[in-house]
């Protein structure tokens, strides 16, 4: 664990006094479960609530997007003072009653995907430990709340932890006791700060918390889906402090963080990144030292060769030229000494406005905004303000800094499509369209240039809303504690419009009142004839090829983003996901480099657009992986689920192509304006 400032250890002691507190509050966190995207707050499943109506924390907006939800528990803790056997409360069914039925079937959908409660104490997960299958020690940030028994006696899940619970086939257990251990360590004689915290649950089916009971069994519903008579719950807690000598308050973490995949992973996850970023610099520096540089050499030097044989019919002076071969010795004209080579002869070409200028511009604004954002919050990330201890800093610090980065992407975008000229911005009607609805209002298009651009960078970020909505209103349907309030919502949408649209159209103000980006050559009034491409140099060729070696730096890092996603284990390695991040932005400039020199080079300038989507195509890769991690790794059931999972994967997807997009257009467009500013053009 890394702390900084605001994240000051608590001192406990027996008596409480200034700076000194005796009780410990035990708050318990939504419940989540491995096999549905779908989470639920504790009061869900109809748990123990506490004794009057205490305040629950205060949460920050990152925790809101992501659903947690801290509510205070009906736990009991004061410093070094043991329980063993404490009730907490007592739940009583009556099966004939339509809504205690629904109550315990709701609860046995709990237990049957394998639910998870999340407790916090002292801000500090409660930590299940126990042996693995390979004798492992592995430390869980939350518990089941229960298990099922197949009709066969096939253990599910944390059923196995009891070979006697096979006997009961076709039923639930519900673990209804938990024993809390508190790690403490002393910092004076009489005051001491909490360095762990775990249990052990357990299923008693009386309220005596005798560990060699019978266990707490809920028969499954029958084929009608009814039941009979009346279910008794007691749930009982046993609390011991341990004073722990060895443990310091500053790496109390260690202990949970330790269960997580080690960081050999990430290592060779980094070297096999590294070893593609080799390769591709190779072959970059093989281009650019072998075939551009000699490139480069000839054409300026038969530049001489024209101006010499123009000027002079001295032979001694002719003799000074470098001996390029008889041929071209002794052209006469400039287009005679072109017609060996060739991406210099499309050099009247090459910066003509694409097509769609006005939706490439916007795209390389937003993504110019989704990378800004992403270096500006890993840079935070690695410096510690955003460990797992801070929750929801991660949130709340991507989305904050997204909007106020509004003026990057207003500015990008706009000057780059004041550059590229903007006649053709009509042409985008169609795929506009999609990007915000506002286009088909009568007075959009006699908007001012500045103004059009700010509405179809606003576009972007409303079909991510829209997709945003749509999940939320599935999770309002399944009363799941991951919907959004509606009061958030009104809040997202205020920032959005109160912050991050004012700030774009600052944006495009001031990119509008620059000069356009001055190109080397100029461009021809009629375009050139593309000669007939080879395979390997088609648009569509190409494009699938350019997304393969930037996503292979990254999917061993994926595979850990996306099990701290769904499978709900955290995330703290930073600087591995810093490093790979650096290195997928060199290897999405490298890939489009090297591709758009080949293309060049058979006299193909259509490099605007196959440049963003050569490098945004690791996005549609992404979306492969994530299929097929769906497939393979993930045991996630029910419709819904599915939904919110691609529908999420979908919004991710859109920030990887933007990222990556950015990114290769940026290197192409730097790279074809250097090589071409080096050469002599008339």
């Amino acid at each position: 664990g890394f702390y900084l400032p605001g994240l000051a250890p608590v001192s406990y002691c027996e008596n409480e006094k200034e700076n000194c507190k005796s009780n410990i509050p035990v708050y318990v966190n939504r419940l989540v479960s491995i096999e549905s995207i779908i989470p639920y707050e504790y009061s869900a499943f109809d748990f123990c609530e506490p004794v009057g109506s205490p305040s629950s924390p205060t949460e920050n907006l990152g925790q809101v997007l992501f659903g947690e939800r801290i509510r205070p528990s009906p736990y009991s803790l004061k410093f070094n003072e043991n329980k063993t056997c404490e009730k907490a409360c007592v739940r009583k069914y009556d099966t004939s009653k339509k809504e205690d039925f629904d109550k315990l079937k709701f609860l046995q959908y709990g237990m049957l995907f394998s639910y998870e409660n999340r407790w916090i104490v002292d801000n500090m997960p409660i930590a299940w430990c126990y042996q693995t299958t390979s004798n492992e020690n592995f430390c869980s940030t939350g518990f089941p709340i229960g298990c099922y028994v197949d009709e066969k006696g096939n253990p599910k899940d944390a059923c196995i932890i009891d070979e006697n619970y096979r006997d009961h086939k076709n039923s639930y257990i519900l673990f209804n006791h938990v024993a809390i251990t508190i790690h403490y360590n002393k910092v004076s004689s009489d005051e001491a700060r909490l360095v762990k915290a775990e249990l052990e649950p357990s299923s008693i089916k009386t309220g005596d918390c005798n560990l060699h009971a019978e266990p707490l069994v809920i028969p499954h519903p029958d084929k009608d889906d009814k039941m009979t008579g009346t279910v008794e719950i007691p749930y009982t807690y046993s609390i011991a402090f341990v004073e722990n000598t060895e443990i310091l308050w500053a790496s109390r973490w260690d202990y949970i963080l330790g269960s997580l995949p080690h960081t050999n992973i990430q290592w060779f996850s980094i070297m096999n990144s590294l070893v593609i970023v080799l390769f591709l610099s190779g072959m970059v520096a093989m281009v650019m030292i072998r075939s551009l540089h000699k490139d480069i050499a000839r054409y300026n030097d038969m530049e001489s060769v024209v101006i010499i044989t123009e000027k002079t019919s001295d032979k001694a002076m002719l003799d000074t030229v470098p001996d390029l071969g008889t041929e071209c010795r002794f052209c006469n004209t400039f287009e005679e000494a072109q017609e060996e080579f060739g991406w210099k002869l499309v050099h009247g070409d090459v910066f003509r406005p694409p097509s769609k200028a006005m939706l490439l511009s916007v795209l390389n604004g937003v993504g110019t905004q989704v990378i800004s954002m992403t270096f500006i919050t890993l840079v935070f990330a690695c410096l510690g303000f955003l460990s797992p201890a801070n929750r929801g800093a991660l949130g709340t610090t991507s989305v904050l800094v997204f909007i106020c980065l509004g003026t990057v992407a207003g500015y990008v975008s706009a000057r780059l499509y004041k550059t590229l000229g903007g006649e053709k911005w009509k042409t985008n009607v169609i795929t506009t369209s999609f990007l915000i609805s506002g286009y088909h209002w009568s007075g959009f298009q006699s908007l001012p240039l500045g103004l059009q651009t700010p509405f179809f960078a606003m576009g972007i970020l409303f079909i991510v809303f829209v997709l945003f909505f749509v999940m939320n209103l599935i999770l309002w349907g399944e009363k799941s504690s991951a919907a959004i309030p509606f009061s958030t919502l009104i809040a997202i949408l205020a920032l959005w419009f109160g912050i991050s649209v004012p700030l774009t159209f600052i944006g495009a103000y001031f990119g509008y009142k620059r000069r356009p980006l001055e190109h080397p050559v100029r461009t021809n009034q009629i375009p050139r004839q593309i000669p007939e491409q080879v395979l390997y140099t088609k648009p569509l060729t190409c494009i699938l090829m350019g997304g393969v070696l930037p996503f292979g730096c990254i999917f061993i890092q994926l595979f850990f983003i996306l099990n701290s996603i769904w499978s709900h284990q955290l995330y703290y390695m930073f600087g591995f996901l810093f490093l790979v991040v650096i290195i997928l932005v060199i290897t999405c400039s490298e890939t489009t480099i090297l591709l758009c020199y080949f293309h060049l080079a058979a006299e193909d300038y259509r490099w605007w657009w196959r440049s963003f989507l050569t490098s945004g195509f690791t996005a549609v890769y992404f979306f492969l992986y994530a299929i097929h991690y769906y497939i393979s790794k993930l045991a996630i059931e029910g419709f819904a689920s599915a939904i919110l999972y691609f529908g999420y994967t979908l919004i991710m997807t859109i920030m990887i192509f933007l990222f990556t997009g950015t990114i290769g257009f940026t290197a192409c467009y730097y790279f074809v304006t250097k090589i071409y500013s080096v050469v002599k053009v008339d």
